[in-house]
C-alpha cells in the first residue's frame, strides 16, 4: 500500500530533549512508510470471549490471585457474548503523523513515535471516543529498558534488538514513571509503596498529566488494525507470515524485522503479547469518552498474541488476561506518550 509521510512540527521543552539524546541506539524502527488512510468500513464480530494463550508456554500464568483486588470483572467479561459489528469513524482527512520525538534534530536520536488522532469506535450502538495519541512503532526493546532502568530481567537470549520479556504489569509501569522522569515529564502513575515483586500498593493512574504510560486497551485495538477494518488481520489477505512472528518455539525476533500495519506500527500482532493499562472486564454499554476500563480489577489485559501463538490469537480484535505480577517469556509491553486527557 501506498503510504503518504506527513510532518510534524512539535513543541519539546529543552529541558527534556537532550536527556533522550542518549538513548539513540536504543530505538530500532525503520524509515516511516508512507501511509494511504482507509475510509470509514467495518469488519466482523467483536467478541469478548477471554482469548487465553492456550498453547502459549506462559499459559500457566503462575502470578494469577496474587495481590489480585476488586470486582470479579474478569468473570462478567467472559460471559459477554458481543456478536454485533465494529466501526471506526475516520476523520475525512486522517492526519497521520510518523514523527522522532525528544529528539535534537539530527534524526540520529529519540523515540519512534505515530501520532493518531482523535477517533470513535462504534460497537453495536455504543460510540467510544479516542483522544489523540501518539504510540511507539515498536515494542519496547532491552536496550531501552537497561537504558532506563539500568538493569534487565531474566532474558532467554541477550540482544539489544529484541523485544524485553519476563516483565510484570509492575514494571511496565515503573519502566514508564522512570523513562517520563528522564525526559522532565509528569509521571502518571503514583503508588505509596514498592513491595514484594515490584507490586505497587494504593496505585493510582492520572490521564489527565503528559507523560509516558501504557496504552488503554482502546488506543491500543485503534492502533494495531491500522486503518484496515474490512478484515479481521490488518494485512487482509495476504500471508500472515510476511506481517507476524507467531507459531514459534525458538524464542522472540528482533523487533521491526516484519511488515508495519498501515499506520507504520510494527509487531502489532505476534512476537510478544503486550501489557495494556486496563482491568481486564466487559466493554462498556454506554456511550464514553477514552475509556480506561474499572478502577479495580484481578488481572489486567493483554494485546496482541506472542511468538508461541497459533495466527487466530495473534488477531486485533483478540483478548487475553494476566495477573498484574505474572512474567513470562511471551510477554512485554510498548509504550504510549499522550498530553493528556
Amino acid at each position: 500500500m501506498s503510504l503518504a509521510k506527513r510532518s510534524c512540527t512539535l513543541l519539546v521543552g529543552a529541558a527534556f530533549i537532550a536527556s533522550l539524546c542518549s538513548l539513540a541506539a536504543c530505538s530500532t524502527t525503520n524509515d516511516a512508510e508512507e501511509i494511504n488512510p482507509g475510509e470509514d468500513v467495518h469488519y466482523g464480530s467483536a467478541s469478548n470471549d477471554d482469548s487465553g494463550n492456550a498453547d502459549s508456554k506462559d499459559s500457566d500464568d503462575k502470578g494469577s490471585g496474587k495481590k489480585g483486588s476488586g470486582k470479579d470483572s474478569d468473570k462478567d467479561a467472559d460471559k459477554d457474548d458481543d456478536s454485533t459489528y465494529t466501526e471506526y469513524s475516520v476523520p475525512d482527512s486522517l492526519e497521520l503523523q510518523y514523527v522522532n520525538l525528544f529528539d535534537e534534530g539530527d534524526g540520529k536520536g529519540g523515540l519512534d513515535f505515530t501520532y493518531i488522532p482523535t477517533m470513535v469506535l462504534q460497537r453495536g450502538t455504543i460510540n467510544y471516543t479516542i483522544s489523540s495519541y501518539y504510540i511507539a512503532r515498536t515494542e519496547v526493546t532491552q536496550a531501552l529498558y537497561k537504558k532506563v532502568m539500568d538493569s534487565l530481567p531474566d532474558q532467554d537470549k541477550l540482544d539489544d534488538s529484541l523485544p524485553v520479556v519476563n516483565v510484570s504489569w509492575y514494571d511496565a509501569v515503573l519502566f514508564c514513571n522512570a523513562l517520563s522522569n528522564s525526559l522532565g515529564l509528569d509521571t502518571i502513575y503514583s503508588y505509596t509503596s514498592v513491595g514484594d515483586e515490584n507490586f505497587l500498593k494504593d496505585l493510582q493512574v492520572d490521564y489527565s498529566v503528559e507523560g509516558i504510560r501504557l496504552p488503554t486497551e482502546m488506543e491500543w485495538e485503534m492502533a494495531a488494525h491500522g486503518g484496515i477494518y474490512e478484515t479481521a488481520y490488518y494485512w487482509g489477505s495476504e500471508p500472515a507470515s510476511k506481517y507476524a512472528y507467531y507459531g514459534q518455539t525458538s524464542g522472540p525476533s528482533k523487533v521491526a524485522q516484519f511488515i508495519a500495519n498501515d499506520f507504520a506500527l510494527y509487531d502489532m500482532a505476534g512476537n510478544v503479547a503486550e501489557w495494556v493499562n486496563d482491568w481486564y472486564a466487559g466493554y462498556s454499554t454506554v456511550d464514553e469518552e477514552n475509556p480506561v476500563g474499572p478502577e479495580t480489577g484481578k488481572t489486567k489485559c493483554v494485546r496482541g498474541g506472542g511468538w508461541t501463538d497459533k495466527v487466530a490469537k495473534i488477531a486485533p480484535k483478540e483478548r487475553d488476561k494476566k495477573d498484574p505480577l505474572y512474567r513470562g517469556v511471551t510477554l512485554g509491553f510498548r509504550i504510549a506518550y499522550t498530553k493528556g486527557f
